[in-house]
Formats: C-alpha cells, sequence, structure tokens
C-alpha cells in the first residue's frame, strides 16, 4: 500500500509534528514480524578522491585511518562464514573511492561470487557509482542487491559533497532496477538537514522504491567538516523522521545502520516495534556497533523473528 501517492509534502510536514506516539502508532500498522539482519566487510579502505563531508575515508581530510587495498577472497569467505552463523541472511562486500576502475571490478565480482557459493546467504556490494557496463557485470556476476545512498535531499546535496552530484546517485540507482537487482538506498540523518528537508529525503526515495533503506544517524568524525555536527539532530527528531520514511515508503524496509547507538536503547525499541524492520549488525565501515550477539538477544527480548531466506 503506497499511501506516499495522497500524501503532499505539507501532509507530511504536518505529520511529522504530530504527537509522537501516534505518529510511531501510524507507522506501526506497515511492519511486518520479521527482523532481517545484514552485515559487511569492508573490502577497501580510505583514500578516497571524494570531499564527502562526513565521511572518515576522503582523501580530502586528515582523519588518520587505516588504509588498505582490496582484500582477498579467502578473507571475504571467512567473513561471510561467520556473518552466516550470526543470523545474517545478507552480506556486503563494501570498498571506498567514487567508483570501481576497470582494474577493480574483475576482483570485486570474483569477491562477490565467493559470497554466492555459501548456501542462505545473499549477496550485496557496495562499490560506488556505476557505469552501465559495471551494472550490467554485476548483474551477470550473479549479485543480488546493491547498495548507494543518496545520502541526503537534493536541494542540501551540495552542502555535503560537490566532487560527484545527486543525479549521479540516481542514475547509479536507475542501472540498478534496470539490470534486475535489488536496491538498497538510504540517509544520512543529522547532517545539517532543516525538518522540511528529511520530508523531500523521504518522498525522493518513494519516488525510487529501493527494496531497503538503511537509515544512518551522523557519527561526527574528527577533522572532516561535519566533526561538530552532533547537535544537528535529537533522538525524539530520528524517531519521527523513521515514522516518516515507513509511512512514505511503506514497501521498503527501514534498516539501522550507522549510528545506531546514538539512541538509547528504549528508542531502538520503539523504532523496531514501529518503523524498522532491519538491523546492519556488527561494526560499520569505521564505526562500531552492536554486536550480533546483542541484536539476537534484543529480537527475541522484542518477541520478533529474525528473517531466513
Amino acid at each position: 500500500m503506497q499511501i506516499a501517492e495522497n500524501l503532499t509534502k505539507e501532509d507530511l510536514l504536518k505529520l511529522y509534528n504530530t504527537n509522537l506516539d501516534e505518529l510511531l502508532k501510524l507507522s506501526s500498522q506497515y511492519i511486518k514480524n520479521d527482523i532481517e539482519f545484514c552485515s559487511l566487510v569492508n573490502a577497501r579502505n580510505g583514500k578516497c578522491s571524494q570531499n564527502c563531508r562526513y565521511c572518515a575515508q576522503s582523501s580530502h581530510y586528515r582523519t588518520e585511518i587505516e588504509t588498505y587495498p582490496l582484500i582477498s577472497a579467502e578473507e571475504v569467505k571467512k567473513a561471510a562464514l561467520e556473518a552466516k552463523e550470526n543470523h545474517v541472511s545478507r552480506f556486503a562486500v563494501v570498498t571506498s573511492g567514487k567508483s570501481p576502475d576497470e582494474s577493480d571490478t574483475d576482483g570485486i565480482i570474483s569477491l562477490i561470487e565467493e559470497i554466492n557459493k555459501i548456501d542462505g546467504l545473499r549477496s550485496c556490494a557496495s562499490i560506488g557509482i556505476l557505469t552501465e557496463e559495471q551494472a550490467k557485470q554485476l548483474a551477470a556476476s550473479g549479485l543480488k542487491r546493491f547498495h548507494h545512498n543518496i545520502n541526503t535531499c537534493r536541494s542540501y546535496y551540495p552542502q555535503v559533497c560537490t566532487t560527484h552530484t545527486f543525479d549521479d546517485r540516481i542514475n547509479t540507482c536507475k542501472l540498478v532496477k534496470k539490470y534486475g537487482m535489488e536496491l538498497c538506498c538510504g540517509v544520512i540523518l543529522g547532517m545539517g538537514e532543516t525538518v522540511e528537508q528529511r520530508v523531500e529525503m523521504a518522498m525522493e526515495l518513494a519516488e525510487i522504491q529501493p527494496d531497503s533503506i538503511p537509515i544512518n544517524i551522523l557519527m561526527p568524525i574528527p577533522q572532516t567538516p561535519f566533526e561538530n555536527y552532533l547537535d544537528k539532530i535529537d533522538e525524539e527528531n530520528v524517531l519521527r523522521t523513521l515514522a516518516i520514511f515507513k509511512i512514505t515508503n511503506p514497501n521498503s524496509i527501514l534498516r539501522f545502520c550507522g549510528g545506531r547507538m546514538r539512541l538509547s536503547e528504549e528508542n531502538q525499541i520503539k523504532a523496531l516495534n514501529s518503523c524498522v524492520e532491519g538491523i546492519l549488525t556488527g561494526n560499520y565501515l569505521t564505526t562500531t556497533g552492536k554486536s550480533p550477539y546483542e541484536d539476537i538477544a534484543l529480537v527475541k527480548k522484542l518477541g520478533r523473528n529474525i528473517y531466513k531466506n
């Protein structure tokens, strides 16, 4: 039921500002009982040419993170098997950089093929902006899902990044769907956007219609332009935004990703009971998260099921 078709921006802004309990109750009618776990391996880290102002991996900022080239298929296999043991049903290969160059593509495809060999695990990749030929190759390799965030709304995008455009990201999302792969496409909240711009994000995602919407909450990284942005969003506004996203995108799975630890356990539970149906469990790219054991215990505490392929 895509009720977003009947809701204007003004309608959504009014909903955003309604009583929080009523808003969460409204969004809760669109969630399922299953919670889907996914996980990732950081297959190449650092030295990215792009100037995304939130990112520890950008070469424009002196964040002093560890950098390394593409890891081996054996390392990916080990991480994927461990993820499967922790009830993960989707496993992603993630690499830094604007896009894979020609020498990268074959190596990344070999990592995807390694994941595809593992029964019960679906492959995902997050490797940047794609050309049409790269999208075609990835689909032919058996890649199930491709992850590529819009990060923020069109109107705020120039405040986040200037080395590529919002349309570059939209074009990659279109290529993913064109070649029959599932699309995972979400945002980072708390980068200085207004409430109105959060509603714009929700509506723009509704136009894209991703299968999964990862929700990141900014974890400010020292030495990046957003290092002092911790106060740009509070827990209540995260919950309000999640509810609006779910109401606007009822057929997409909202997924807790980076920055979830900025929410209290009480508010994480509120979100899982009202609008969130997926969890990226374990650590993220350059920040830490909850252990799979904690997430498994949380799902049991809520009386929910962990989704299985």
